[in-house]
């Protein structure tokens, strides 16, 4: 076995398939024990920092910080055995790599790295006795059984031909790939965004040298190109280089947390027949209460917020009606109703909007529900929330009162029946038991999935959560 261990981009959730590089946390030349982490990476749904399988020396970091990864693209290479003394010499025959790396090409394997680079059994990346790969804590066991992605057909002829027998690898093929890694068949290789960037841009990608790695053409070879032989006059102004500080505009990538939710939004508006509802409700005996928890010793070193306690009038509302806390599953045509409660929070981060949950609210008690969301608040607003905390929702709470705001109307998680939002609570004037008085009030909407919530069961809902509120002496009556 090879002292050099090349360790590749696990898969870092469920269908996770490209990381970002955020931080190293090593650098060549460091030890390294198996276990330890190695490097901060952010996927669309958080950001985990990843350990390495092996113990060794670093070698070589593949990645530059900032840099998306596909996964099992090589990210670290470790020397296993620095005691055995200095590494000798390369001594690569280019036509022989070159050789190899075609005939992997056409037999559809291209970059595949030897069987004694593969990570131990049982490691995180490598495979289980099951013939699985182990993935990250949170995620369970994925299925190592995977296919080849389908190449695009070419454009059919305008006049019949005859099938081309399979190519031979001419000598004279094999020294041309010793010094332009293409894939058989002339076509370039890139990734799909670059062959977009080319195609705007009017760049052909044949005509590239890729700098990449094994040869495939990066955003930078593109640019690079356009700017030794002038961009084209009809390329579209969005394909423009990103604007730098100083200038009128500035362009932010869409990527990771930001991109999932933006494709998860867009989902959810588009699949769920929205429909929601608002109600104003006088908060003052919630005010109040929530003075009164306060100075309880079961609440001691707690901070209790009122989004603490609309939690827990949800809560007691999804009690008497169980109906909304369910999903849609399209293939077996079924409506499936949780008996248990994942509370979403909707929370505000360094990373963009990411909605944690609470496992089992329901069964909590209210010092533990408040102290449970006391740490998903901190630990979402440090940006380092757990994956396996930001899946399995099945109903949600938006605070947009925070912020100051009276209300709106929420989208729902994809997944779920309905979101609350919960209003800023401000003194009004409000007609209290026959006279007006300066009371604390507050509004509440609830967007819900028409093709399982009616207007009935949403209303019913909605007018439970107001009074808990509403009246304190609910929250007794119905726990």
């Amino acid at each position: 076995m090879s002292r050099i261990r090349e360790f590749k981009l696990p898969d870092l959730g469920e269908g996770l398939t490209e990381g970002e590089i955020l931080k190293w946390l090593v650098a060549p030349g460091d030890e390294v024990k198996d276990g330890q982490p190695i490097v901060e990476v952010e996927t669309a749904k958080a950001a985990v920092e990843v350990p390495c399988p092996f113990t060794g020396v670093v070698t070589k970091l593949f990645y530059e910080e900032g840099t998306t990864v596909d996964v099992g693209q090589p990210i670290i290479a470790v020397d296993t055995d620095p005691s055995a003394g200095d590494l000798p010499a390369e001594s690569a025959d280019p036509v022989s790599e070159a050789r190899a790396a075609v005939q992997a090409e056409l037999s559809g394997a291209a970059g595949a790295p030897p069987a004694e680079d593969e990570v131990e059994e049982g490691k995180i990346g490598g495979k289980t006795s099951t013939g699985r790969t182990a993935v990250l804590v949170g995620y369970g066991i994925k299925e190592t059984t995977a296919e080849r992605r389908p190449r695009r057909a070419p454009a059919a002829p305008t006049t019949p031909s005859k099938p081309t027998p399979p190519a031979r690898v001419s000598a004279a093929t094999v020294a041309e790939h010793a010094a332009v890694v293409a894939p058989a068949g002339g076509r370039a290789k890139a990734k799909p965004p670059v062959r977009k960037l080319a195609k705007d841009l009017g760049v052909d990608l044949a005509l590239l040298h890729g700098t990449g790695p094994d040869g495939v053409i990066t955003r930078d070879d593109v640019q690079a190109a356009v700017s030794s032989n002038g961009a084209p006059s009809e390329a579209p102004a969005r394909a423009a280089r990103p604007v730098r500080s100083g200038e009128r505009e500035t362009r932010v990538p869409i990527k990771g947390v930001r991109k999932l939710t933006a494709a998860a939004m867009v989902e959810s508006a588009f699949t769920a027949p929205h429909v929601t509802e608002f109600i104003t409700v006088d908060v003052t005996p919630m005010m109040e209460l929530r003075k009164s928890l306060g100075a309880l010793p079961e609440f001691d070193g707690l901070k209790i917020t009122p989004l603490a306690l609309v939690a827990r009038a949800l809560l007691l509302a999804v009690k008497r009606n169980p109906e909304i806390n369910a999903s849609w599953d399209e293939a077996a045509q079924e409506i499936v109703v949780k008996n248990y409660v994942n509370l979403g929070i909707a929370a505000a981060t360094p990373r963009g909007l990411m909605v944690p949950n609470i496992k089992d609210a329901d069964a909590l008690s209210l010092p533990e529900l408040v102290g449970a969301l006391n740490d998903l608040t901190a630990v979402a607003r440090e940006g380092k929330t757990p994956p396996a905390d930001l899946t399995g929702g099945t109903i949600t709470i938006t605070n947009v009162g925070v912020f100051g705001v009276d209300n709106g109307t929420p989208i729902i998680n994809p997944g779920e029946a309905a979101i609350l939002c919960f209003g800023a609570v401000r003194e009004m004037p409000w007609v209290h038991e026959g006279q007006i008085a300066i009371r604390q009030v507050t509004q509440l909407a609830l967007s819900f999935d028409h093709r399982m919530v009616d207007g009935q069961l949403g209303s019913q809902f909605l007018a439970d959560v107001a009074r808990c509120l509403a009246d304190p002496a609910a929250f007794i009556a119905w726990s």
